[in-house]
């Protein structure tokens, strides 16, 4: 058996960045080959995975970035076992490569397509994906991936758990108000952007029930028409889950229609992401 130095243990660790027990044993196996003391570290990816496979990934974080030139904006989510390991500096390059790719790339329809992409730092987001699964050892998924087209604005939860990419229309007066509006949806939380976006059958369903109670009230057609239209706003408001026809969480005198519309913006989409939901 060859000789296993505590220099060439102190090498493969400062190349592999991994536990120095584990180093010392790939070597020990390797019979002192470097090259295939790293093959057989790389090869624990697959049992640290299957082991862990079962395992609950209830933890995470959700990353986002933006373009330079706002014109952009992506979303990761990467969900793993522990808070630890959630707001670790390993969790956080891992997440950062992936965004980058994503916002520079060809887009990915999820997270396992990102993984099969290059890592703009080097090699592909699959091998740090493994490097970042063998040096953590907890189960680690890469989930949900978003894009997003701009004027946008992205807000995420102090936490990492809740994060908002909101797309707008027109040139904004004061960008911060984009910001504004992802926040006022991580709060309220409402269903579509717009009142075009709501389904045409639940408003036709609505907007029957409406009329019929108004004309049991025997008031002509033109004033039952009336009474639906202002009824209509509520439930666009209070059923529906409308953003525009929302309060502005900053301002309720104002809807977020009314406030967009003053910074020459109008609603688009919005992606509301919740970790693991």
């Amino acid at each position: 058996m060859a000789e296993v130095t505590a220099a060439a243990v102190k090498a493969l660790r400062e190349k592999t960045d991994l536990p120095m027990m584990d180093c010392k044993k790939a070597l020990v196996e390797a019979g002192g080959d470097e090259a295939k003391a790293i093959q057989i570290l790389q090869e624990q990816v697959g049992k640290i995975l299957g082991k862990r496979a079962a395992n609950s990934t209830n933890e995470g974080r959700i990353f986002t970035a933006v373009a330079d030139d706002g014109s952009e904006a992506v979303a990761v989510e990467v969900m793993c076992e522990s808070a630890p390991v959630a707001g670790s500096e390993g969790l956080a390059v891992l997440g950062n490569a992936l965004l980058q790719q994503l916002l520079k790339g060809p887009g990915a329809k999820d997270g396992e397509d990102l993984l099969t992409q290059p890592n703009p730092h080097g090699g592909t987001l699959k091998d740090l994906y493994e490097a970042t699964v063998n040096k953590i050892r907890e189960k680690i998924v890469v989930g949900r991936v978003v894009k997003a087209k701009g004027p946008v604005g992205v807000y995420v939860h102090h936490d990492g758990k809740t994060a908002v990419l909101f797309e707008a229309e027109g040139a904004a007066k004061d960008p911060a108000v984009l910001r504004d509006v992802a926040m006022h949806i991580a709060a309220l939380k409402p269903i579509v952007a717009t009142v075009e976006s709501v389904d045409p059958a639940a408003v036709k369903a609505e907007r029957d029930r409406l009329s019929a109670e108004a004309r049991a009230t025997g008031k002509p057609e033109n004033i039952i028409e009336k009474m639906v239209d202002g009824r209509m706003n509520v439930f666009y408001r209070d059923v529906a889950g409308v953003l525009t026809e929302q309060a502005f969480a900053k301002d309720d005198t104002k809807s977020v229609r009314q406030v967009l519309a003053e910074n020459g913006l109008k609603a688009k989409n919005f992606t509301l992401l919740v970790l693991g939901t």
